[in-house]
């Protein structure tokens, strides 16, 4: 059919003087899907850039230029002969030894026990999850006034015959003190990530077990903890790394003390920008505590394969 049938010629207005609408461009599905996941992901972007790479970036240029503008590594000289943050690298690690290994073995242990069919299972289950839906600045707070010479702790203690504990003022103990703190929070969270894991754990591999004659701990070394490795590892590298960064019950409690028992690299930082005002120093130690975290974090990878 041509033009000469009766059709009007594209552009000229049809019969009562209305014009044919222009045509749309035609999209795929998929570069529909693009353009949308592309807006919903731009705003996470865009955070991302200004609270982590233009920071970082920023510590970069702070840690190695001196204030004439030129490359140096003076600050790190002077960060690294100060001994006060070298004994916070100290403090730091040895936290982490002792709460990483603590909160996972007893998340783990906790996420076998509330798979069982024990009567209330969901009531324990809330009850250790409740402390994730608290604010860390109200928990250690909480923390604070239970562990006061004079607070709740010690009253129950002396009730049974046990002398005052100085929980947050002895320096032998208050970095444990902040282990208790930072496990109220992080037992629970850990362990839903483990519980999970056992749960997909088919059952008929405990049936056949059983049948065997395997008791409850070779079941438990010999099924549970390879079917869950990739969980332990995600949880073992996550809860190394929050426990690097852990701030908030170290300032609230003790910030720092006493006699710097409990200064973590953290809190050092925080100190040397905001207290001190030397924000070169504290950039450096920025950086040096992200490098720690890289390496430990590749240790873990290289020494736990998270394979089947």
């Amino acid at each position: 059919m041509t033009q000469s049938d009766g059709l009007p010629a594209p552009g000229r207005p049809l019969a009562g003087g209305a014009r044919r609408a222009p045509r749309r461009p035609h999209l795929s599905a998929r570069t529909r899907v693009g353009v949308a996941a592309t807006g919903f992901l731009l705003p996470a972007v865009a955070l991302l850039v200004v609270l982590r790479v233009v920071p970082l970036v920023r510590a970069g240029s702070d840690a190695f230029t001196s204030r004439s503008g030129a490359l140096t590594l003076t600050v790190f000289e002077n960060l690294f002969g100060d001994p006060d943050f070298l004994n916070t690298l100290k403090v730091t690690l040895l936290f982490s030894l002792i709460v990483n290994p603590f909160q996972i073995g007893l998340a783990l242990l906790l996420a076998v026990v509330l798979v069982q069919h024990i009567p209330l299972v969901g009531v324990w289950r809330a009850l250790i999850l409740l402390p994730i839906a608290i604010p860390q600045t109200v928990s250690a707070i909480v923390w604070g006034v239970l562990m006061r010479p004079d607070g709740p702790l010690n009253a129950i203690l002396g009730a049974v015959g046990i002398e005052p504990v100085p929980w947050l003022i002895s320096p032998d103990l208050a970095l444990f003190s902040i282990v208790i703190v930072a496990s109220w929070v992080g037992v629970g969270y850990w362990m839903t990530f483990l519980v999970a894991g056992i749960k997909d754990i088919p059952p008929s591999l405990f049936e056949a077990a059983e049948l065997d004659g395997a008791t409850g701990v070779q079941r438990f070394f010999r099924i549970t903890l390879p079917s869950i490795r990739r969980q332990l590892l995600f949880v073992l590298v996550a809860d190394s790394v929050a426990n690097f960064l852990l701030f908030v019950p170290v300032r609230i409690l003790t910030r720092g003390g006493p006699q710097g028992s409990t200064n973590t690299i953290m809190n050092n930082i925080f100190e040397r920008a905001y207290l001190f005002g030397n924000y070169p120093s504290a950039a450096a130690a920025t950086l040096v505590l992200i490098v720690i975290v890289i390496a430990v974090v590749g240790l873990q990878f290289r020494l736990l394969p998270g394979r089947e």
